[in-house]
């Protein structure tokens, strides 16, 4: 929780100044990448790269898989900001510094998120590789970064969360897989906080609550980025699938291998959408 209120609002805008200064011109979308979908940068034409360590406030990736770097480049005629890495609550960071970046993205001025993860997939039908579309989420992290004061500039002390991931942009997804010849999932994400992977009794539990996929983040970041008015476009990357009566042991290398050999095909889609999103 926040103890500070003015002095990590001066961060914010510290943060935002210095890459509203060093990034040439301010583009209306940013996407965070998650475990091995780091890959889709080297389809942008990209006019800057700026390693972590370089931003101020800006703590460094810990996660294998993450290259800790934010790269402005272009799909098409549109700019993008790409986020190659994010931080995790069971990092052991505080949940404001896992939301810190897209309040920053609200105060350089940009309007759309797109967030993705490596998820273990839950519904019935699924196989690794499979790609969802997020179109609902349940947070069962045990906490939430609007917790504590709230500032008014920030947006409403009780945002509505009907449609957490925007209709339209998930309509265009659709629209665009399909002409891809693609097939997408749709469902509902479950963040734990990890960062072990679920127990049995636990994947009956998300079961039975209506999770289609599990993972450990992303959530939070969607929470902020609706408060202060972001629209969000959400994916998972299902890079393990996950039945109560049939438990296969996982381990992080297995997911970033399988999130890799899917990249190629969450790459056509993703560029395709940065390049008509609006």
């Amino acid at each position: 929780m926040i103890q500070d209120l003015q002095q990590y609002q001066a961060k914010i805008n510290e943060t935002a100044d210095f890459l509203k200064t060093h990034l040439p011109g301010t583009p209306k979308t940013a996407i965070m990448l998650g475990s091995g979908l780091g890959g889709l940068v080297e389809h942008l034409d990209i006019i800057k790269s700026l390693n972590y360590k370089e931003i101020p406030n800006f703590p460094l990736s810990s996660v294998q898989g993450h290259a800790g770097k934010l790269v402005h480049g272009k799909a098409g005629n549109n700019e993008v900001l790409c986020f190659q890495g994010r931080w995790h609550y069971y990092e052991g960071y505080p949940i404001e510094q896992v939301t810190f970046y897209v309040r920053v993205l609200k105060a350089m001025g940009i309007s759309n998120l797109i967030v993705t993860n490596a998820a273990g997939g839950l519904q019935n039908g699924m196989v690794p590789g499979d790609i969802m579309l997020i179109t609902d989420h349940i947070n069962l992290l045990g906490n939430n970064p609007l917790l504590g004061p709230n500032l008014e500039e920030w947006g409403p002390r009780f945002p509505d969360m009907t449609h957490a991931y925007h209709p339209d942009f998930r309509q265009l997804s659709k629209d665009i897989a399909s002409s891809l010849g693609m097939t997408l999932k749709e469902g509902v994400y479950c963040i734990v906080s990890g960062p072990n992977y679920e127990t049995q009794a636990e994947i009956r539990m998300l079961k039975t609550i209506g999770a289609d996929a599990v993972g450990m983040s992303t959530v939070p970041e969607v929470l902020v980025a609706r408060q202060t008015g972001i629209k969000v476009l959400g994916f998972s990357a299902i890079t393990d699938v996950i039945q109560s009566d049939n438990l296969v042991p996982v381990t992080h290398e297995e997911v970033l291998k399988v999130a890799k050999e899917m990249g190629n095909r969450f790459t056509r889609l993703v560029i395709e959408i940065l390049k008509q999103i609006e």
